[in-house]
């Protein structure tokens, strides 16, 4: 084999004629859609589900004054908080995944919204069962465990509320807490309205004269395909300039977000937003901190390979669409169902039951693998307790959209299998172990490929991948951390907080981390601006506040401040970067009645453009979700703490 000079002028060969795959999503074959029927048959069977929640959740409010009665009063509760918690799973997931199928479509989001009101109601119904439980001696209720096996299983959730005591709230502040979680979600359900349902994206002609419809899966793989870089700046433009209208809208979102989780963490005793969000894994803020300081401290490495990479790829300025491009010409296509055996046959090591179970999983119905109109963007992997879980892709067929698959389908078997082997209260992970399975999984695939490619450019553009994995997922991602940290600081110092504070912390970080060129024009600071809020609501950086009652994070999910953690999501951003949705909770619901009243006034838009967001936009006094991903139900009083019954008992709910 020739020695491969990577500086050599690239040779554009002749582009693949263009497959045009429908986004209509009628037209897309079953076997490529998820079979949410594992669920619920239908809405008359998840109607009786949800009546059979709000029952519950009625009955659970009258356990208020029982706990002090000893060990089977305590169990009691804990035990119809799980039985609760394993129904909310199937009764959020059911319209939720739904909705992300088509979030265009009112009708399912209006059932969608309906379980958010009910998990707010949840929520309200056992806030009086922390400060309780903190009311009866711990050494009391360690005898209590001693002495009853079955109240024994509860003992790390108990002890770590009791750790957690002094930012538990009084029965009347934990009420006006839950009361106040409806408010929380409102800037995420904005911005997913403006950036999705809302949004129109436009069609491009590109170099060899094809037209593509310009969405975020598009885009993507625009930019990881297209050798003309003008083709790339195209796309660059394209999409950003469908949200550049709303560039003070995200601002003033993100913005609503920080002043949120600062109020969160006030009101519960924290000193500030990254306490609050670090508190429930007893992580100390100096592990973040130093993080960051040790990255920045280590950013040569990053910078010289962006100085590699521009020149190899011999291009006059660099820009941000410029960061996925292989250094090679490969166009070669990773057809879904081409793809699957290599997955299942590169997690060998891991054993013949854990390939059975995935390649069952693979044929199962859990995947939503194409891109349709009004679908969800990006990738995340939903843990429906007592079914299985469903993964959200949007696949191109490009090669990060393989790998992506191999992250997502290992956060899928973990979730299955820790379902399987955990107790309910603890069948959930911490999100400090939850990327170990989804990064093996891609690991294991890059080991596979390298070792059966036999194509010098395959095997150039897999070791490329490799370094993008190291800088997506340690540099990009505490480069989110940072920024995060910066604006929520801002929040707490009562500082202002604009669209052009924003776009300047954003550039000055992308200046410090990558030492990057070519970032002055108007429509690059708009893209900057909307890529550091699409990070914070979909990656949720370590200064993330949320409710004390929160098993703190998420992706991700994911994946805003809220209670508890959400299934883990993923998307790669354009420039490579990996994009975890953080695991939230907390329901939200749309303010349709004042959409109504606005629209006889003649100020909201009757449909079209814009209503979505008009509608979201309107709820901001009303509303509390979490941002990214299917997040888990509120709900479940039991343990308000780092385990809260835990991230395994509350499906997410965004």
């Amino acid at each position: 084999m020739q020695p491969f000079d990577c500086f050599a002028p690239s040779e554009v060969a002749a582009p693949e004629p263009p497959q045009t795959r429908s986004r209509r999503r009628e037209e897309i074959p079953d076997r490529f859609k998820w079979n949410l029927g594992d669920i619920f048959q239908g809405w008359e069977e998840w109607d009786a589900a949800y009546k059979q929640l709000e029952a519950g959740i009625e009955r659970y409010a009258t356990l208020k004054g029982t706990l002090s009665g000893g060990a089977d009063r305590l169990l009691e509760a804990f035990k119809l908080a799980e039985d609760l918690g394993q129904l909310a799973y199937r009764v959020w997931y059911f319209p939720s995944l739904r909705y992300d199928e088509d979030q265009r479509d009112n009708i399912v989001n209006a059932r969608r919204q309906q379980v958010q009101i009910l998990f707010a109601r949840w929520k309200q119904a056992e806030s009086w069962f922390n400060p309780e439980l903190l009311q009866i001696p711990i050494e009391t209720v360690r005898g209590w465990m001693d002495e009853t096996e079955p109240l024994a299983l509860y003992r790390f959730a108990i002890e770590d509320l009791y750790r957690q005591q002094e930012h538990v709230l009084d029965e009347r502040g934990e009420r006006l807490m839950s009361l106040a979680s409806r408010l929380a979600s409102a800037p995420n359900d904005a911005y997913w309205a403006l950036s999705t349902a809302d949004a129109k994206f436009p069609t491009v002609t590109l170099s060899n004269g094809e037209s593509v419809t310009v969405s975020y899966g598009q885009y993507r793989a625009i930019l990881a395909t297209r050798r003309d870089q003008a083709d790339r700046a195209t796309a660059f433009e394209a999409l950003h300039n469908t949200y550049q209208a709303s560039l003070n809208t995200y601002a003033a979102l993100y913005n609503a977000v920080c002043h949120r989780d600062w109020f969160q963490a006030r009101a519960r005793g924290y000193r500030s937003t990254l306490e609050a969000a670090l508190h429930g894994d007893n992580i100390p803020t100096s592990v973040v901190e130093n993080l960051i300081d040790a990255t920045r401290a280590g950013t040569e490495p990053l910078r010289r390979y962006h100085r590699l990479r521009r020149s190899a790829l011999r291009v006059p300025s660099y820009h941000v669409y410029d960061f996925s491009i292989p250094l090679v010409t490969f166009d070669k296509k990773y057809q879904y169902e081409d793809v699957l055996d290599r997955i299942v046959t590169s997690v060998a090591p891991l054993g013949n039951e854990y390939q059975a179970r995935m390649r069952r999983g693979f044929g199962g119905g859990w995947i939503d693998v194409y891109e349709n109109e009004g679908k969800r963007s990006g990738a995340y992997s939903a843990p429906v307790y007592g079914t299985h879980p469903y993964m959200l892709l949007n696949y191109t067929d490009t090669l990060d959209d393989v790998f992506t698959l191999a992250h997502e389908m290992g956060h899928s078997m973990h979730t299955i299998l820790s379902h399987e082997t955990q107790p309910f209260i603890y069948s959930n992970y911490t999100i400090f172990v939850a990327e170990v399975p989804s990064t093996l999984s891609e690991a294991l695939l890059l080991e596979y490929m390298l070792a059966h490619s036999t194509d010098p450019m395959e095997r150039i553009v897999l070791l490329q991948h490799a370094i993008d994995n190291i800088t997506g997922t340690f540099y990009t991602q505490v480069l989110f951390a940072d920024y995060e940290l910066r604006a929520h600081r801002l929040a707490e110092q009562e500082q202002p907080i604009t669209s052009e504070i924003l776009t300047d912390t954003y550039r000055t970080l992308l200046s410090d981390y990558r030492h990057y060129v070519g970032a002055h024009s108007a429509l690059f600071q708009f893209a900057v601006l909307r890529l550091s809020i699409r990070d914070l609501f979909c990656v949720g950086g370590a200064a993330r506040a949320g409710d004390h009652a929160r098993h703190r994070r998420r992706t991700a999910e994911r994946t805003g401040a809220l209670p508890h953690a959400a299934p883990v999501r993923r998307q790669r951003l354009s420039d490579g970067a990996v994009e975890e949705g953080r695991r939230r909770s907390q329901p939200a619901a749309h303010g349709w009645c004042g959409r109504r009243t606005a629209q006889r006034a003649g100020v909201a838009p009757r449909g079209g453009a814009g209503a979505t967001t008009f509608t979201a936009l309107m709820t901001i006094g009303c509303t509390g979700t979490s941002p990214c991903g299917p997040t888990r139900p509120v709900g479940v009083a039991a343990i308000r703490s780092t385990t809260s019954i835990p991230l395994s008992t509350r499906p997410n709910t965004a």
